[in-house]
């Protein structure tokens, strides 16, 4: 869910802007789960800019202050979610801790690692969320230790159904900073695609999976 339009269109532009999103339509990119995309995204590389990584502090901090204003420890995704969860947890004054989608296998192989409390409430903060299955480890984790997660917030998200079905499931709130939707609209009205593109940017957010087929 985006937060604030506004802020949406912002994040959008920087996300084009500094090439943390590339858009192919006509050469798409192959995941690691093997589906093809017209759309690359790294939200790492905003971290290099200092005026865009205070936007992003600033934002993600209004989200918590104003949706989960009773929050008692933030917790980032391993491992592009730690950087943003840090700046977070230092803005607000917060604890901080970050979880692993698997534990390590030495040591105490923790999935946690930071200090986390029974019932403390939490709010889970990932950098994009595409499937959500990396998000979601880390929440269904917190919640059988058992921690009380009344929030996830993100960048940016690809807007898939099956990550919004998976997490109502739950009865997960969760708000981003902008979306693959407001993303592609940025994308034409500044030039980066042609009105040619749309419709297949549109088609290939619907079935990922089945999209080349």
């Amino acid at each position: 869910m985006i937060f604030d339009i506004n802020i949406a269109r912002q994040v959008a532009n920087f996300l084009l802007e500094k090439k943390a999103v590339i858009l192919r339509p006509n050469k798409p990119f192959t995941w690691a789960s093997g589906w093809k995309s017209p759309i690359y995204c790294d939200n790492r590389i905003l971290l290099s800019f200092p005026d865009v990584r205070v936007y992003l502090k600033e934002n993600l901090s209004r989200i918590i202050s104003t949706k989960f204003g009773d929050v008692e420890n933030i917790v980032g995704v391993a491992t592009a979610g730690i950087s943003h969860a840090t700046l977070v947890a230092d803005k607000l004054n917060l604890p901080m801790a970050y979880g692993r989608t698997a534990a390590k296998d030495h040591g105490r192989q923790n999935l946690i690692e930071g200090k986390v409390e029974i019932d403390q409430k939490i709010v889970v903060v990932e950098d994009l969320i595409s499937t959500g299955k990396s998000s979601l480890q880390v929440v269904k984790y917190l919640m059988e230790m058992p921690t009380n997660v009344i929030g996830l917030i993100a960048i940016f998200s690809y807007d898939f159904p099956v990550a919004k079905d998976d997490m109502e499931a739950i009865g997960l709130t969760h708000y981003t900073l902008s979306d693959y939707n407001i993303l592609i609209e940025e994308a034409l009205t500044k030039g980066y695609i042609k009105d040619s593109d749309l419709s297949l940017l549109k088609e290939w957010r619907k079935n990922p999976g089945e999209w080349e087929k």
